[in-house]
């Protein structure tokens, strides 16, 4: 019962980070920096994360190499917005950072999703099948193009100086 609302609880701030994240991206695409999404994104993110490896797991599985990952990318990108505020390198750090850490949220729920939507599960069972690796190949592809873009993009320094 208890692990079953935990679930519940993970999956939710899993989804507000998934759809903050994607309010985040659409200002990276932009120029402009969504100080308060960027926030709430960040923090969901972070709390995705972190909520993962309360899970009960045995041995060393891809979900914990995953986590490990997004927690290292999740410090950097943290740094990269507010630490070093954007500066420099920084600026394309961050988008990278955020694109990522977005992306490996999509990847878990399109994992997730076909393991446990009757119909999507029925075509991927093992998620070895044409359907799973396609449906991730083309999120795979997408966000490796949205974060280009977004790199070449997000410049907030030149909005906030009035040059568009």
């Amino acid at each position: 019962m208890i692990l079953q609302i935990y679930t519940i609880v993970h999956t939710l701030i899993s989804l507000v980070a998934i759809f903050t994240g994607f309010v985040v991206l659409f200002g990276l695409l932009t120029g402009n920096r969504l100080d308060g999404w960027t926030k709430w994104f960040l923090i969901t993110a972070v709390a995705t994360t972190v909520t993962g490896f309360f899970f009960p797991f045995h041995g060393f599985t891809p979900a914990i190499k995953l986590g490990i990952i997004s927690t290292v990318l999740l410090a950097i990108t943290i740094y990269a917005r507010y630490p070093k505020a954007l500066a420099g390198a920084w600026r394309w750090i961050y988008v990278v950072g955020a694109v990522i850490s977005l992306y490996f949220n999509v990847f878990v729920l399109i994992v997730q999703s076909f393991e446990k939507i009757p119909a999507l599960h029925a075509i991927a069972p093992t998620q070895t099948e044409q359907p799973f690796k396609l449906t991730q190949l083309v999120a795979l592809v997408l966000f490796i193009l949205l974060t280009i873009v977004s790199v070449i993009r997000f410049h907030p320094e030149r909005r906030i100086a009035g040059v568009i």
